[in-house]
């Protein structure tokens, strides 16, 4: 997809708007119409669109401090178009969890969740993460209904495909071990609280 560098964005929108100005009002209209018109697109693509491409490949490097700066770019998320909005706290979630920052992770994800993301791999790696820290926190019924939601979509990325297997098998796992508390609890607790016979003195 053909992008503008955020910083060539900027210049366009600065020459557009002030040197079209500039050449309106010294040499008439039609100099300076062009130019104006050239800085209100570029000015508006920006703030529909923001920096999230851009971000979106720098967090693939694994450049998050790199990709959270180029985030910090965009100053009216709020104005982005839904799409771009949702990548935008899908991409904040991911940099903080990163970061080893879960509440701020959640907090960001939460957000994506409610501007609804638009693909079903997006919307399945979305409930995955939030299932990941649902689990870290011990909220083992919370997780269950993000797995659920995470299968409900039609996910065609394999690597996606096997983390909600993983997350599958954790959640099983987990159960597993309750029930054997519970089973430990009801027949163990005879065992453990039933007098020891004494052994035999010779």
């Amino acid at each position: 997809m053909f992008t503008i560098n955020i910083y060539l964005r900027f210049a366009l929108i600065v020459v557009g708007l002030i040197g079209g100005t500039i050449l309106w009002a010294t040499m008439g209209v039609w100099y300076g119409i062009w130019f104006v018109l050239l800085g209100l697109v570029m000015l508006a693509g920006y703030f529909l669109l923001g920096t999230i491409q851009s971000a979106a490949v720098l967090m693939q490097g694994n450049d998050f401090d790199g990709a959270e700066k180029r985030l910090d770019l965009t100053i009216a998320p709020k104005l982005l178009y839904a799409t771009n909005k949702a990548y935008y706290y899908m991409i904040k979630g991911s940099i903080a969890l990163a970061k080893k920052d879960v509440e701020a992770g959640e907090k960001w994800l939460k957000k994506a969740e409610e501007v609804k993301v638009p693909t079903d791999n997006e919307r399945a790696m979305l409930q995955i993460q939030l299932a990941s820290i649902a689990m870290q926190k011990g909220r083992w019924q919370q997780a269950q209904v993000y797995l659920r939601n995470a299968k409900q979509c039609k996910i065609t990325e394999p690597l996606i495909k096997d983390q909600l297997k993983q997350l599958e098998k954790a959640l099983a796992s987990r159960g597993q071990i309750n029930v054997a508390r519970q089973s430990g609890m009801k027949g163990g607790g005879l065992t453990m609280g039933g007098k020891r016979r004494r052994p035999k003195m010779r």
